[in-house]
């Protein structure tokens, strides 16, 4: 399993309607590939849009980049975001006794 943190910085004025089109587009497409939204969140001030994701390898990851919903949707998020960050992470909370 692969998770991401996803860090984002939308254009300036348009983090409501990036919001609006990552839920509508975005999260329903991914889970339709096998790519789980795990959650989102968003720092206001800094215009940063951030959000964890999972799949289960990077075959998996590529059907999804590589579908026609996607390509239909990539000059929307294009046109949103300004910067792109991403973070492969593991998993460090240790079982509690």
């Amino acid at each position: 399993m692969v998770t991401q943190v996803r860090i984002y910085t939308v254009n300036g004025g348009m983090l409501d309607s990036w919001i609006k089109h990552f839920n509508e587009k975005i999260v329903p497409t991914s889970a339709k590939y096998g790519v789980r939204v795990v959650g989102a969140w968003v720092n206001r001030p800094q215009n940063e849009f951030i959000w964890v994701r999972t799949f289960e390898n990077e075959d998996t990851l590529k059907k999804y980049e590589e579908s026609p919903e996607r390509a239909a949707y990539l000059p929307v998020n294009r046109q949103h975001l300004a910067k792109t960050e991403v973070r492969n992470v593991e998993e460090a909370l240790l079982a509690l006794a």
